[in-house]
């Protein structure tokens, strides 16, 4: 439902890319860069449907600061199509959430405001408030366009029963080592009738795709925001992927096989022992917690070429459309929507949620801000009791830093679905590498020409 969900998203921003072009921001609002402290009126907000104790929770607290403001809150689910209709009708609302990725796109259109006074009028530092990956993720030529939360880094998470009964130990799942890690895939794979039926890894080859690729030295995204899918480094990730497929059944059966896997449910792929190990992001530990006692997990850092663990930033963010009506109550709103006081609500809301829930662990929260992550660590992520689980916990939480982003640019959605399309070629031996990411490159280029025409 997640992959279904961005995929979709992606291509309702290409659908976009033309009309957002001929767009101004002349929807009735200002669009100043200016911003004061003085929060009133009505703030019209889209997209917050975080509808959990950790949304709520943290919408109280806003709400609590900002006593002189009525606040209307549209939950439904943020909308390429419908934000670019929006825009262009002059009907905006006056704060967004969207994923990051969109930021840059909207940022080069002049469709939002760049909010560096936001945080200077509220004496906030974004350089030191939140992870460099999570700021560099909503910086766009210089440019802070977005007030960042969560970050969900991935790492590798074990099916110790798999990699004990094939005799892998976690030192053979080592992604800067890619002969050991293979071989260890090999012992564990397993097939049934040509197909497979446990796999020794599964790399999450589309949905992780920018991970493999930096974390072998490539480079997706340009200082400059340009795509630069065809940077010969990154050749290296697709290689490494192609040899985890092809040691699994290739890779046509690998996907039908994965796809398959009833991933949120009670007969999950660690509960089937149908992987011995597999690239997640922080959240699956959260989906795993209610089969604590049907799984035996663990994890290890994904590394990069050089050996040192490794992750990629992703997330959300608030945004201020150019055109808001009330931007000064936008900024307040936002930034104590994420501040640290707001995460430590959010923090008390978990833990009496999982107090109330028997044998509930809790995982901690990744909020994109280290003081805020660290506060909430010491206070609330305990021991479990469960050796795996706290393995699982303490390693996302030792990656976490070590984040880089996937660079910012104003086709970043569609440089994304055009790096998983030139995986897919690849992997399914219809293009070599070489090919498939030249490719990916000229129709990652025509999107960010398109989407920098305006701005020229």
């Amino acid at each position: 439902m997640i992959k279904r969900h961005t995929a979709l998203a992606a291509l309702a921003v290409t659908a976009s890319v033309a009309l957002l072009a001929g767009c101004s921001s002349s929807g009735g609002g200002s669009s100043s860069t200016d911003f004061s402290k003085d929060a009133k009126g009505t703030l019209n907000a889209w997209g917050f449907d975080n509808a959990d104790e950790v949304g709520t929770s943290r919408l109280d607290y806003a709400k609590d600061q900002l006593k002189g403001v009525t606040i209307k809150i549209d939950k439904t689910p943020f909308d390429a199509q419908k934000f670019t209709t929006r825009v262009a009708g002059g009907n905006v609302p006056d704060v967004v959430q969207m994923d990051r990725q969109f930021v840059a796109t909207y940022a080069a259109q002049g469709l939002i405001l760049p909010l560096d006074q936001c945080y200077s009028t509220h004496s906030v530092d974004p350089k030191k408030s939140y992870y460099q990956s999570v700021l560099d993720d909503v910086t766009y030529k210089g440019k802070v366009y977005a007030v960042p939360q969560f970050y969900q880094p991935p790492a590798i998470m074990t099916n110790e029963r798999v990699m004990k009964a094939a005799g892998v130990t976690d030192a053979d799942i080592d992604t800067s080592k890619p002969d050991t890690l293979v071989a260890a895939i090999k012992k564990m794979y397993k097939a049934s009738g040509g197909n497979p039926s446990t796999l020794g890894f599964d790399p999450q080859a589309s949905g992780q795709a920018g991970l493999w690729i930096l974390a072998y030295g490539g480079q997706i995204i340009g200082s400059d925001g340009k795509p630069t899918l065809d940077d010969s480094k990154n050749q290296k990730g697709l290689e490494v992927l192609k040899q985890i497929a092809d040691a699994q059944g290739g890779y046509a059966k690998m996907k039908s096989f994965t796809d398959s896997f009833d991933f949120f449910g009670e007969n999950n792929q660690y509960v089937k022992d149908q992987v011995g190990a597999e690239v997640n992001a922080q959240w699956y530990v959260n989906v795993l917690t209610p089969f604590v006692d049907k799984v035996d997990i663990g994890a290890v850092p994904f590394k990069n070429s050089d050996g040192q663990p490794f992750a990629v930033a992703s997330g959300t963010s608030f945004v201020i459309p150019a055109g808001a009506k009330n931007k000064d109550a936008a900024c307040a709103w936002a930034l104590n929507l994420t501040n640290l006081q707001a995460w430590e609500a959010a923090g008390a809301a978990r833990q009496k949620t999982i107090d109330k829930t028997p044998g509930a662990i809790n995982t901690g929260l990744f909020t994109g801000s280290p003081e805020a992550d660290k506060t909430l660590r010491e206070k609330y992520v305990k021991s479990s009791g469960n050796k795996g689980f706290d393995e699982a916990i303490s390693t996302y939480y030792d990656v976490v830093d070590q984040g880089k982003s996937f660079g910012a640019s104003p086709a970043g959605q569609q440089i994304q679905t055009e790096l998983q399309n030139a995986i897919q070629s690849y992997l399914l031996g219809n293009k070599s590498a070489q090919k498939a990411l030249q490719d990916a490159q000229a129709a990652a280029m025509t999107a960010y020409q398109q989407s920098t025409k305006s701005s020229k």
